[in-house]
């Protein structure tokens, strides 16, 4: 597969992941009347109309092909009915497709990862279990180890590998100097700032995590100063490790 036909495969694969995560908080959102106030703990100061919202707005940016970074746009407008924000959602989103391929490749990537990050907050918010297997948590989490890698070299930090049941990266240059291992949707929540600290911390870790804790701060993802959500329980296939 050339370059060529392989950018039109992915752009595909980014809107149908972009699409799943958009119809599944819909479902969610709308699933009752009073659903739309509810707090969301992973997003302070957040109602669930409010996270919609912000979701329209990022859609819109990119279909509007408005520069800036889609991960921080303006605050959205309060009161907006639930109903409304997905049905003006589901219209923006049927333009993707058109502007997808105009839009630079990082932008393509970071709107499913953003609509997947708020998926998982939204479930949280309402008690609600991820899937399983989530079509958008393998792109999404491979694009923040990207990000925390830039994260690594920007603070002068030794490489870090990361380990989960169905894959590994190298988080840096040269050899890693530990290992952290979890569940694909530990790591990608401590990655993107929704894990505090101490949790970061309670990961299976080869050695300390104290090195490394100022990377898990990058771009958008600031880790709380508290839990705002509890952490999965790391399964038999990781397994806590004390060295490498």
């Amino acid at each position: 597969m050339t370059e060529k036909t392989a950018e039109p495969l992915a752009d595909a694969v980014h809107h149908l992941t972009y699409r799943a995560c958009r119809e599944n908080i819909t479902r969610l959102v709308t699933s009752g009347p009073s659903v739309a106030d509810l707090p969301v703990p992973a997003c302070p100061g957040w109602s669930v109309r409010d996270l919609v919202g912000h979701l329209v707005l990022v859609c819109r940016m990119v279909v509007d092909e408005e520069p800036g970074e889609i991960s921080e746009p303006p605050t959205p407008a309060p009161g907006i009915p639930v109903a409304e924000l997905v049905a003006t959602w589901a219209e923006l989103e049927k333009e993707l497709p058109r502007a997808l391929p105009r839009a630079d490749w990082l932008r393509r990537r970071i709107l499913p990862l953003d609509a997947f990050s708020h998926e998982l907050d939204l479930r949280t918010a309402l008690g609600i279990p991820p899937p399983d297997r989530h079509p958008a948590l393998a792109d999404a989490l491979d694009l923040a180890v990207m990000g925390f890698t830039l994260s690594l070299h920007e603070h002068g930090l030794p490489a870090l590998r990361i380990q989960t049941p169905d894959r590994a990266w190298t988080a840096g240059e040269s050899e890693p100097a530990a290992t952290l291992r979890g569940e694909s949707s530990e790591i990608f929540r401590a990655l993107t700032g929704r894990r505090a600290a101490r949790q970061i911390g309670e990961l299976s870790w080869s050695t300390s995590s104290a090195m490394w804790l100022p990377a898990f701060t990058w771009g958008p993802f600031t880790p709380p100063t508290h839990p705002v959500e509890e952490a999965v329980p790391t399964g038999p296939a990781v397994g806590r490790h004390t060295r490498n």
